[in-house]
């Protein structure tokens, strides 16, 4: 029975991730709905494992459940966004400095390598996954500063960046024009605690001059397409 227990939260762990990592890379939409028959013969799995999965995500606020209607991607406010970036605006910074006191060759090589796939999804336009390695690069950071309470929340401030860019993004092309991550990468590598805090502190304020909290958002595109189902 633990087997067969291990078996089923495992699944519902790749449910999970898959759907965590299409929200990232912007395959699926904010207020897309999350049909549990569909995602179940998409992924194989019983109704219940989707339902486990849709769960966990709602607890990241990935995923909003209402009741009698079912699970839709979460659709953050013009309120939320701001809130969401007032306080990555609050954290990161601080975080920045902490890591730079602690880089070691081996974290630089490992955010080298973020910023090399971040690049060549650009180069091959594929722009919501450059996305989500942006996102990882920031989470990378908050680890190396060894201070795991504060990295579990910008982890999921970062998720919830996500959601807030796929509605309110300016301009598609800005990641491109963008050197920020070389510029911090430069201060981890040289220890510089102060310069990554001001670093970090303006890159965040870019981040926030990208959104456009009147655009309307686009369409959802279909479930089985966002997932990458045949």
């Amino acid at each position: 029975m633990l087997g067969v227990f291990k078996s089923t939260n495992q699944r519902g762990r790749t449910v999970a991730e898959g759907i965590a990592t299409a929200i990232h890379e912007h395959r699926l939409a904010p207020g897309m709905k999350l049909n549990e028959d569909e995602v179940g013969e998409i992924y194989g799995v019983s109704r219940t494992i989707v339902r486990s999965a849709l769960q966990s995500l709602s607890h990241e606020k990935l995923v909003e459940i209402e009741p009698n209607r079912g699970a839709f991607v979460a659709r953050p406010t013009v309120r939320e966004a701001r809130e969401v970036f007032e306080a990555r605006a609050l954290l990161e910074p601080r975080t920045a400095h902490s890591a730079a006191t602690r880089t070691n060759k081996t974290d630089i090589d490992l955010l080298k390598r973020h910023i090399d796939e971040e690049h060549a999804a650009l180069d091959a336009k594929e722009v919501g996954r450059a996305l989500r390695l942006s996102g990882n690069f920031h989470i990378e950071i908050a680890r190396i500063a060894n201070q795991a309470t504060i990295a579990a929340f910008i982890g999921q401030l970062v998720a919830r960046s996500s959601l807030i860019i796929a509605l309110y993004w300016r301009r598609r092309n800005a990641l491109c024009e963008s050197h920020a991550h070389h510029a911090l990468l430069d201060a981890l590598a040289q220890n510089e605690a102060e310069r990554a805090e001001e670093l970090m502190t303006s890159h965040l304020v870019d981040l926030v001059s990208l959104l456009d909290l009147t655009e309307p958002p686009e369409e959802p595109t279909s479930l089985k397409e966002a997932l990458g189902a045949e």
